[in-house]
């Protein structure tokens, strides 16, 4: 056994977690931790996925697999169901790597980790048994550690992240996270120190890191300073620029965010963007803010 992986199964056997900013220090061995999931793997779906960026969907369809829980607390969440309610099945990591095979069976574009985060540890074993011979994406919302991160070096393709928030106010108040810009901005450092250049092959996304932010209600200027933190470390960044706001799970609640986009909302975004030179840019078409376009879990 190497001693990266003896690493990791010793972090695993020790059970006390701190893998993410929340550092929350659980024997999840023993007890759940703030992302509701214990020490074990736990997967809802598998799929091939058609609505990611056309360079990760592709026409094969992405290999996604979809974790159950998350160490974010959006009361927006579009996957809710298995974020913050369903536990998902527990599987192996050996049986993590047999899911890997299966996909890239199936002509999957890549392998699409979905809200990995909390099971980091696990993941990584299972990449090191097997390295898909396909880009490995990491799908996550940006909260996490930079010395997570760094042990997917070699080991993760394409990093497909959020920067929700630039105002840790607003990351407390609809997500829970009131240390998530600084950690996101540190993340988001990392993936790009990891995977400087954006290399697609015949429609594919292969190497490289895109930055989603999903445009929310009232929040503009709140988008707006995402784009600037994104711009100033590079402005030729891939960047989508989401308007599938949809106000789902706990949203009602908020009355400023309980309803979708306007025109002008998304407008002023996607303009502002260009103003800053980002180009690369994915925008959405409002009517895609329907619940027809979120998986069945």
């Amino acid at each position: 056994m190497n001693l990266s992986k003896m690493h990791n199964k010793n972090l695993l056997a020790s059970q006390v977690c701190n893998i993410c900013p929340r550092m929350c220090g659980v024997v999840r061995a023993k007890k759940k931790g703030f992302c509701r999931q214990n020490n074990k793997i736990h997967i809802s779906k598998v799929m091939l996925h058609q609505f990611e960026e056309p360079v990760i969907s592709t026409r094969a369809g992405s290999g996604a697999i979809f974790f159950a829980g998350c160490n974010m607390r959006c009361v927006f969440c579009q996957n809710y169901k298995i974020s913050q309610i369903k536990r998902g099945r527990a599987i192996s990591t050996k049986g993590l790597v047999k899911i890997f095979k299966k996909l890239v069976k199936r002509g999957a574009a890549n392998i699409n980790l979905v809200t990995p985060t909390h099971f980091s540890l696990q993941i990584i074993d299972a990449l090191k048994i097997y390295k898909p011979p396909i880009p490995v994406v990491w799908n996550s919302s940006g909260y996490e550690s930079v010395d997570t991160i760094k042990m997917l070096a070699g080991l993760v393709d394409v990093f497909l992240v959020d920067l929700k928030y630039a105002d840790n106010r607003l990351a407390a108040k609809y997500s829970a996270a009131p240390n998530y810009v600084e950690n996101a901005k540190a993340t988001i450092r990392e993936m790009k120190c990891q995977q400087p250049k954006d290399i697609v092959v015949d429609g594919v996304l292969t190497k490289g890191v895109i930055i989603r932010h999903l445009v929310l209600p009232t929040h503009t200027d709140d988008s707006i300073n995402c784009l600037k933190f994104i711009a100033s470390i590079d402005n030729k960044s891939i960047v989508s620029i989401m308007s599938q706001y949809n106000p789902v799970h706990n949203a009602k609640l908020y009355p400023e965010i309980n309803r979708t986009l306007t025109p002008l909302e998304y407008k002023r975004v996607v303009s502002y963007a260009l103003k800053l030179g980002l180009n690369n840019s994915y925008t959405q078409e409002l009517t895609s803010a329907n619940s027809c376009y979120t998986p069945h879990f």
